[in-house]
Formats: C-alpha cells, structure tokens, sequence
C-alpha cells in the first residue's frame, strides 16, 4: 500500500505539516472558461475526475499527525456544491427553504441564460463557501509548540485570492466582522471531527452556477471527518435568516487524488477567455458587486 509522504518545515517556533510532491502536475493548455485540461488529469471537465486514488490506497487508514489528529492534507476533489446546491448537498427538488424574494433572484438569474453571464465567478472571483469548483484543493494545517494555530484551505483555481483561513487557536469571531468572500472562520477538534464555525460573508458570490443567492447574514458550520485514507466527509448546517426560512442540513464528500498528484498554478485573471475577451461587459467592474435587487428588511 502506497503511504502519503509527509515533510515537517521548521520555521522559528511554528511547523507546517505539508503533503511532499512526488512529481511535476500536468500541464493546463490555457486558462478561463475555454482551458483544456491534459487527459491524464481529467475525464470531462466538471463530472468525474479520472485518476483519483486506487482502491486499495483510498480503503486504507486515516492519517495522522504527530498529536494524533487526522491529517486533512489530501489534494482532494469535490466536496462542495457547484452547479447546483440543493442536488450538490443531497437535497431533494424543492427542498432548499428560499424565501420568496430570493427564489424570484435565482429564477431572474437563470432567465435567458443570464446566469452563465452573469455570474461572479467567470470574472476570477472567489466562490465562497460551501462551493468547489472541479480542480484540486487542499487543507494546510499549522502547528506550534502548543498546539494548532490556523488551518488554510488552498484553491488549484485561485481566484484572485482562493485562500481561506480558519483560526484554530481558540479565538472568538469579531463582534463586527468585515464581510469577505470567505469570512472568518474560527474552528476546534471534537474528537476526530474538525468543526468550523464561519460568520462574516459578503453576498458577492453565488452558491452554485444556479445562481443561489445569500445575504450577510449567512453563517455556517462545518464539520469534516476523513473515515479513511480516500474519502473526506463535509456535513454543514447553513443558516442565513435574510434568504433561506430556516436553516438547512447539506452533506458533501471529496475524494483524493493519488499521492504522487499536486495542486497546479493557476491563475484565472491571466488568460480569462470569458470576461471582455469573450464579448462581454465586466458588469462587476461596470455595476459592483452583490444582489441585484434590495434584500428585504
């Protein structure tokens, strides 16, 4: 059974557990929504990938750092929603608790395809939480002498910005957060359960390609478990008073990529084929960013 290698950086009084790579990635054809992506990678863009790892590596156990831990690392694929949330998070058709002004904005923004051109994403923003999009992401954890201190979720499409940080050194959520992409997220080990607790989001980014709407309100909690050494678990309680009736239970699973596979440079804003190079306005540059229409009170 392949083992993953893992390499301890020592810095003055932190040390970041880190996956080694075994060998160069693939290489991307260009970038934006036209990329092409090596054979070897993929299948078909945005359904399953193709090398994920063995069966006999992906049955094999969790893991672990030297406090004991799981070790998240991976890369891993999936694990979020992407084209749709309801279906992404194993929900039924219907089951998603909009209300009703926000059900009218995901509807308007899927009129006359509006949503493949109006969504915030094709223009190299983040995607927020709880999305993935179908490239690699992976989990840095950071340690001292006393413990962990911040866990980073890294993005292979970065986004102008794909970093999350999560606080694991015990600190409490400001009490007026500014609202970002990702938010701020505070998170603690119960057990071999990492949980996340993240309020702070702006309304800038869709949850899916469908153009499900949030507002500031939201706030979310994430819970990830690694049952095995192929498999990353997210269940998430999502609860955001100003768009959905009542908070909402979602489950996702990632899958790892074989060891020997790493996160790839990529830089969307670089050779972006959608924005103004593929014959559309930047209407994020032109309008601003956020709902389209006034939450209301």
């Amino acid at each position: 059974m392949r083992k993953l290698l893992v390499a301890v950086v020592i810095i003055p009084f932190t040390w970041l557990v880190l996956p080694l790579p075994a060998q160069a990635p693939a290489q991307v054809e260009g970038v934006g929504s036209g990329a092409r992506v090596s054979p070897d990678r993929v299948g078909k863009l945005g359904t399953d990938w193709t090398p994920v790892a063995s069966a006999d590596v992906a049955a094999g156990p969790t893991p672990r750092l030297h406090d004991g831990k799981p070790d998240l690392s991976g890369p891993w694929v999936g694990g979020g929603s992407n084209g749709n949330i309801e279906r992404d998070g194993g929900l039924k058709s219907g089951e998603l608790p909009l209300l009703p002004w926000a059900k009218a904005l995901m509807e308007r923004r899927q009129q006359d395809g509006r949503n493949e051109i109006d969504e915030p994403y094709l223009y190299c923003t983040p995607m927020g939480v709880p999305r993935k999009n179908p490239y690699p992401w992976r989990i840095v954890q950071s340690y001292t002498a006393k413990g962990p201190t911040h866990i980073f979720i890294l993005h292979e499409n970065g986004d102008g910005g794909g970093r999350r940080q999560i606080f694991m050194d015990g600190r409490s959520h400001p009490n007026d957060p500014i609202p970002t992409w990702f938010g701020h997220s505070i998170g603690l080990w119960d057990g071999d359960r990492l949980v996340v607790d993240t309020v702070g989001y702006n309304d800038k980014f869709w949850f899916d390609s469908s153009g499900t709407p949030h507002t500031e309100q939201l706030h979310t909690i994430e819970r990830f478990t690694r049952p095995n050494y192929g498999t990353l678990n997210i269940s998430m309680t999502l609860a955001d008073p100003g768009a959905f009736s009542r908070p909402v239970e979602l489950k996702f699973s990632a899958r790892a990529l074989p060891p020997d596979q790493e996160l790839m440079e990529f830089i969307c804003a670089e050779n972006n084929q959608f924005g103004l190079a593929g014959g559309h306005d930047n209407i994020y540059r032109e309008k601003g960013f956020g709902l389209e229409v006034p939450v209301p009170k």
